[in-house]
């Protein structure tokens, strides 16, 4: 924590009735996982918020719609940032697209299986109808458990040229897990597999793919009625824009209908270019990194 921040406590309140069991149910699992346990008082208290995650498990946020506990105290005014390097997604993708093998291993709720030094569990502090409880293991959410996780954990990617050679790199890691308590959801992991998606791209030996889902979805949104919506649009294309030659001339009329003082009049050069996007999108080339 930055010297100069002060503690925030926050009073509790009234929890939406058709959750409380729900939150009631997954507070006891963490608690007999000993992940949380009860503590009667702190300086540092947060509320929180529910949400539900595909695999049906629950994640708690407070009410500024970030995950419980933190960001009320662990805000970027009261935290000391951690300012490791996160890796440029292009460079990873290069990395691992044309080999033969691959294996994706994910960590069982990763964020959970690290301590937290006990002289500092008392700043996770949540507090809800059925009492305040503490964190033991970092949970997903607090300011630099994004960069802790690159450094040390994250998923797993395993991948070779050959199948004796990715058997070696693959017993390395799980021994490596082994060695260090690191629990694996199997129904997350792939073994043995010829592509995968990685960063919202399909990787395999042919090189670097766009994911076809997010593409369908991207191309079944419908004109765009507002500034809002075309910003949603180009954040969206945008993020495939090494697939698309020329993508910043393309989008042009969408860009300018952003810039202050301008009418958002979604004429036909607009009509054009959203629907260009979208065809380039669904014809992408396949690239290969460069040797």
């Amino acid at each position: 924590m930055e010297e100069e921040s002060k503690p925030i406590r926050k009073q509790q309140r009234r929890l939406n009735p058709t959750i409380l069991d729900v939150v009631k149910k997954e507070v006891t699992k963490l608690l007999a996982a000993g992940i949380i346990y009860p503590i009667s008082d702190s300086q540092w208290v947060s509320l929180v918020q529910v949400v539900l995650k595909k695999s049906g498990m629950i994640v708690m946020k407070n009410q500024h719609d970030e995950v419980v506990p933190m960001r009320i105290q662990n805000s970027w005014q009261a935290t000391r940032k951690d300012h490791f390097p996160l890796p440029f997604i292009d460079q990873v993708l290069e990395k691992l697209s044309g080999k033969s093998h691959y294996c994706f291993l994910d960590g069982f709720s990763g964020y959970m299986q690290i301590h937290i030094a006990p002289e500092d569990q008392h700043k996770t502090i949540f507090t809800f109808p059925f009492g305040t409880f503490a964190y033991s293991r970092m949970p997903f959410g607090l300011c630099n458990a994004q960069n802790y996780m690159e450094v040390f954990m994250d998923d797993f990617t395993i991948y070779a040229n050959s199948f004796d050679a990715f058997l070696g790199n693959l017993f390395k890691v799980l021994k490596r897990c082994i060695d260090t308590n690191l629990v694996l959801n199997f129904e997350k992991c792939h073994f043995m597999v010829t592509n995968g998606i990685v960063f919202g791209h399909l990787v395999s030996n042919k090189g670097i793919e766009v994911d076809k889902s997010k593409i369908d979805i991207i191309t079944s949104i419908p004109n765009p009625t507002s500034v809002r919506e075309v910003c949603s649009f180009l954040g969206h294309a945008g993020f495939y824009r090494r697939f698309i030659k020329n993508f910043n001339k393309l989008a042009l009329p969408l860009s300018r209908l952003l810039q202050k003082d301008v009418d958002s009049n979604f004429d036909q050069p607009c009509i054009e270019a959203f629907q260009e996007l979208k065809n380039k999108l669904t014809s992408a080339p396949i690239l290969q990194a460069q040797n």
